[in-house]
């Protein structure tokens, strides 16, 4: 590769989700190879609006934007303000839905054992719904998705709690994308499920939807390498 191509190489943003930091799109890099890439996460955040924000403030003028869960929110906010910035998306793990039913309350339960309990209970409580069920048992896997929540504040999770609680309509918003978009999610994701991937997708003209095997909805920690797989693809 000379310098010039070097250069003008995209980059590439990975958008953390609720409750991660950027250690969670480790495995990930690393089996991305030579991709110039930089993992954001947004603690202290209690907006999608005040996310994107920040993240195009500190963003390069184009480049592509991979998001996981509440990062996809983010980068569907950041496609929507700007979206000649965007070269390329992929929205991992996510949705466009709006608040549903009895959400807030949900979610409250957690940030209310979080401030009770500490970080720890929540992870108890909240990981194994995330993981393919064969992966519970994975205690490599659990230790570390552990150890990154317990790296979290109850505050942190509050505001961004409230951030995904008032997040923006997006769902209009899919048909105007006209980046190359990849869309991927667990076969085994329960909370953001591949149908609902699909059903993104049918919206967005230049589209394409990728299922990990054995993966729930912590994907980029369950399956790292195909995960990459399929961005490397998404970027070529």
């Amino acid at each position: 590769m000379t310098d010039r191509e070097d250069d003008t190489r995209p980059s590439l943003l990975l958008l953390s989700g609720l409750l991660c930091d950027e250690v969670a799109w480790d495995d990930v890099r690393e089996a991305l190879g030579p991709v110039e890439a930089r993992a954001i996460a947004f603690p202290g955040f209690d907006s999608i609006a005040a996310m994107a924000e920040s993240v195009l403030a500190a963003a390069p003028p184009r480049f592509a934007l991979a998001g996981h869960s509440m990062g996809g929110r983010v980068a569907l906010a950041i496609i929507a303000e700007a979206p000649e910035r965007v070269e390329r998306l992929a929205l991992l793990n996510t949705g466009v839905h709006p608040r549903r039913p009895g959400e807030a309350e949900k979610r409250q339960e957690l940030v209310d054992l979080a401030y009770s309990a500490g970080m720890a209970a929540v992870a108890e409580r909240w990981l194994p719904p995330m993981l393919a069920p064969r992966r519970v048992d994975d205690r490599l896997l659990i230790d570390g998705l552990t150890a990154m929540i317990c790296r979290q504040t109850p505050d942190s999770f509050a505001g961004q709690t409230r951030a995904l609680l008032g997040r923006p309509e997006a769902e209009r918003g899919l048909s105007a994308i006209e980046c190359p978009t990849l869309l991927l999610s667990g076969r085994q994701d329960g909370w953001s499920p591949l149908a609902q991937h699909e059903s993104m997708a049918a919206r967005i003209r230049d589209s394409r939807v990728v299922a990990i095997d054995d993966s729930g909805h912590m994907s980029i920690a369950e399956q790292p390498i195909a995960v990459a797989a399929a961005l490397r693809q998404w970027l070529a």
